[in-house]
Parts: structure tokens; sequence; C-alpha cells
């Protein structure tokens, strides 16, 4: 049974492989601010982060589906909130830089939202949606000048958040409350979930 991953997230994907899952990936474009600012037009006021991942998670998902895509299609997307504040990708340094002198030493919640279709047989037969939150904390003791040479190193500038618990980042995390994964940017354990939901027997997946 093929996997497609709707997402070009080097971290989706290293998740995916070490949970034995090898997907064809399948670049998804779409135009996250233009789809978050029409849903809060028909909404009437901004989206709730929870809300807000999973829109955009369905979007790219069902962004790249075509007749030639026979098999499981994953979009996914997640966002950061610190003080009720929702933060996405920095960008530039300068965001980043800004962000990290705030969140050093407190803790937020990582939302990851999931969109999963069944589309077998080139048809949209089912689909089904999840969001997943973690609690971070981050190191109290980080100096200016290790969140100085972290933004240097580019890593946080496209990631929400700006930071990762899979790679340089993680130097900086004292503690992750919930599922790893999320973090990451894909929830294993709600991707079972929700193949589950669809008629998928997890193990079927494993491909590598």
């Amino acid at each position: 049974m093929r996997f497609y991953l709707a997402s070009t997230s080097p971290a989706r994907l290293a998740t995916l492989r070490s949970s034995g899952i090898e997907p064809v990936v399948v670049p998804s474009e779409v135009d996250e601010d233009a789809a978050v600012a029409a849903a809060e037009a028909a909404a009437g006021g901004p989206l709730d982060p929870a809300a807000m991942v999973l829109l955009l998670a369905q979007a790219k998902a069902e962004a790249v589906l075509n007749s030639e895509i026979d098999g499981i299609v994953l979009g996914g997307d997640s966002a950061f909130v610190l003080d009720g504040v929702t933060y996405g990708k920095p960008h530039t340094p300068e965001v980043a830089l800004e962000r990290w002198q705030k969140q050093r030493g407190r803790t937020g919640h990582l939302y990851s939202g999931h969109w999963l279709i069944d589309h077998r047989g080139g048809t949209n037969n089912a689909a089904v949606g999840e969001v997943t939150v973690a609690e971070v904390t981050f190191s109290a003791d980080m100096s200016d000048a290790e969140i100085q040479a972290y933004v240097s190193s580019g890593e946080p500038l496209k990631v929400a958040g700006a930071f990762t618990i899979d790679s340089l980042g993680a130097a900086f995390i004292d503690r992750i409350v919930g599922d790893p994964s999320t973090v990451v940017g894909v929830s294993v354990p709600a991707l079972r979930r929700m193949a589950s939901e669809l008629g998928v027997f997890w193990p079927d997946l494993w491909n590598k």
C-alpha cells in the first residue's frame, strides 16, 4: 500500500522512515496565509490553533490529489503557542532571535494537525483528521551567545516555533509532556489511530 506525504518537511519524512514507512513525497503548494484568511472571514473571527493546523493539514493533503495518487495521503501542519499567541515559522533571523529571547525558560504548546485521506483506487474514499498537542519547556540557562549561534545555524527559520527536538534545538529543551513526535510535526500514535479509522492495518504500511 502506497503512503504519500504531502510535505517537504525533512523531520516528518525522517519520523515516518523511522516508523517503518518510506513514503512517496509529493510537495503541496498551498498559500497558507490565504487559506487561513478565507477561513477566518467565513468564521467571522480568528481560528484557534487546533482549528488552524487542521485546516492547513487538510488543504495540503487535498492539494496533491489526482487520479494517479493510489494509496493513503497525509497532510500536516504545526504551530506553537506561547502566552496565547500562535507562532508559525519565523522565516528571518531577526524574528527567530526575538522569539527565542521570549521563550527561553518558558513553557508553550506545540499543536500538530493531521489529515489522512484514503485515496486507494485513485478516488477520494474517506478522510479523517486529528490534532495533537505537546507541552514544551525551554532551558532557562540558555545564554544569549547560544541563542545567537542557534539562530545563525539557520535551523529555526523554517520550523514552527523556531525550534526542533530532533536536531540542534534538542540541547535547549528541558522537558516535553505528551507525544514527542507531535513536536516533530507528525504524531505517529495519532497516525496509527487515523489509519485504523480508515480501515488500514498499521503494519501493512511498513515498507522499509
